[in-house]
């Protein structure tokens, strides 16, 4: 499998499970590089590596708790 330097990251799937994906995407509202960012951060830093989409308005009343 090729591995360039670019951030970019290309696969092929199935066209009907890319139809099913972007449809289930668009019904809760995120994009597939959304998506596909906080899948990988979860998969390689765990819970403990906050998504670079999170609000931090949203972590700051969390802690105020």
């Amino acid at each position: 499998m090729a591995r360039g330097k670019s951030g970019r990251v290309v696969l092929e799937i199935d066209p009907e499970l890319k139809r099913q994906l972007y449809a289930t995407l668009e019904t809760s509202q995120q994009t597939m590089k959304e998506w596909f960012i906080r899948e990988a951060e979860e998969l390689v830093y765990g819970e403990k590596q906050p998504s670079l989409f999170d609000n931090p308005e949203n972590n700051r009343a969390d802690q105020d708790k």
